[in-house]
């Protein structure tokens, strides 16, 4: 086994700092040395990386991601190989994806579905959601099935009548089955048919352009939705994960039940934290490439949403990663903004974009870590296996330098996409070095891992639960 020694670098985690040497034999970290002032550690390895000035890292854990997604008639640009190349440039180690029951088929056939489209074609370690979509009595008893098989949260949706939407009798049901099993529920919190109406509105007024697919889905309705969510989860006495958060008025309702002492948790996405509307509403139809749900909001609300992270109200901070070329995809939709399809390209970008807040002194080095890594791992069954930096764990490592600049592009990503969301954007900091399992994937500027590599993960529960 390869024996890989970091030295020089500062080792941040969700609770704090250190001055420390980490040793990786083979696939898991041996041990983390602290060092004395003034003193070296030395150890015999077949590699040493200096990471003098740079943070050392526990892999970035992206768990909402959409690779090879249908939707729309057309599917999500990045297929596995693609996304998790791309996931571990931006220093992102693990994903967790979503397969997507379709209407009359088994949770169990989709499951099998979703791991052949990413089994040997992963450059990072990957486990999955499942998208609950046709609530019936084979759904129900296959859940239980799901959680044996390692995957043990489900999401549903109150939003997109006819495809993927839910009635409220339905999630009861599927929260009550999650409830027996210990399994959590994620949810897509906006009020579906009532958007369909003011689609319909929109519509029929001439009112066509990108920007109104963000006015037909007021942020009160994300918030109505959110809150009628949080009952049904009460009445089940169901963990509930809110997903995508992008709204005040949602965060509110999430703030609310924490505080009662409800199993209600709730992830953000960096397109909310530096996006607005006023993207949607650019000119050309260029405002096509942020259409995504919920859609983005005035930037009064990234105040918000950034006060939630600090005080814990949003757990964690996810891509939401669903990318469609703005040419023959996004392109769909001209003419109508209901035929735009729905998402946006991120999962290279998460780390860099949290590192800004810590330079603008939104989050501290451990909550960014706590938030992309540690959260994530501890909340969807992978902590301590992923998401710390210790003795026994995975050597999912990122050497990070806080001094680099870039600028994000698409002439730069590694997305299988054709443009930035967050082109010409100026940031500090960058990924040097990504080690999967002590296999380095990105190297100094270089991909050199391999698909593959990834390896699916079976999933406990949530270790948040009281």
């Amino acid at each position: 086994m390869t024996r890989t020694f970091i030295t020089n670098g500062v080792v941040v985690t969700s609770s704090g700092t250190l001055d420390a040497d980490v040793l990786v034999d083979g696939e898991k970290i041996a041990a983390v040395l602290a060092r004395e002032p003034d003193t070296t550690t030395s150890t015999t390895a077949d590699r040493v990386i200096d990471a003098t000035g740079k943070y050392v890292l526990p892999g970035g854990i992206d768990v909402h991601t959409h690779m090879e997604m249908p939707f729309g008639g057309t599917f999500s640009a990045d297929t596995f190989e693609t996304g998790t190349k791309a996931a571990a440039w931006g220093g992102t180690t693990t994903i967790v994806d979503f397969a997507v029951q379709a209407k009359g088929t088994s949770l169990l056939s989709t499951l099998d579905k979703w791991h052949a489209k990413a089994d040997g074609n992963c450059s990072v370690d990957y486990g999955f959601h499942m998208i609950v979509s046709d609530v019936n009595d084979q759904t129900l008893k296959e859940m239980d099935a799901c959680v044996d098989a390692g995957v043990n949260s489900f999401k549903m949706f109150m939003a997109y009548p006819g495809v993927f939407y839910a009635t409220d009798g339905e999630i009861l049901l599927a929260m009550q089955q999650a409830t027996a099993s210990g399994a959590t529920v994620m949810m897509h919190a906006e009020n579906g048919i009532a958007i369909d109406q003011l689609v319909a509105q929109a519509i029929a007024a001439g009112r066509t352009d990108p920007v109104h697919h963000g006015l037909t889905r007021p942020p009160e309705l994300e918030g109505e939705a959110t809150s009628r969510a949080i009952t049904l989860a009460k009445v089940a006495n169901c963990p509930l994960y809110i997903v995508h958060l992008s709204a005040s008025h949602a965060l509110a309702a999430v703030a609310a039940a924490r505080d009662a002492g409800q199993n209600v948790f709730a992830e953000t996405c960096p397109q909310y934290l530096y996006l607005s509307i006023d993207d949607l509403a650019r000119p050309d139809f260029e405002g096509s490439k942020f259409v995504c749900s919920p859609p983005l909001r005035p930037a009064g609300h990234q105040a918000s949403l950034w006060a939630g992270l600090r005080t814990n109200d949003l757990s964690v901070v996810s891509t939401d990663h669903c990318p469609f070329c703005f040419k023959d995809q996004k392109e769909l939709g001209r003419g109508d903004f209901s035929k735009i399809p729905n998402g946006m390209p991120g999962v290279e970008h998460r780390m860099d974009l949290l590192h800004q807040g810590v330079v603008a002194g939104q989050l501290t080095l451990p909550r960014w870590v706590e938030v992309a890594s540690t959260t994530p791992a501890r909340m969807f069954g992978l902590y301590p296996r992923k998401g710390v930096i210790a003795a026994g764990a995975d050597a999912d490592i990122v050497i990070y330098d806080p001094a680099a600049r870039q600028t994000l592009s698409v002439a730069t990503h590694h997305m299988n996409v054709d443009y930035s969301a967050y082109e010409g954007m100026e940031i500090t900091g960058k990924v040097v070095t990504t080690l999967v399992r002590g296999r380095p994937v990105i190297d100094d500027g270089s991909y050199v891992g391999a698909p593959g590599h990834g390896s699916f993960l079976h999933r406990g529960l949530n270790q948040y639960l009281v």
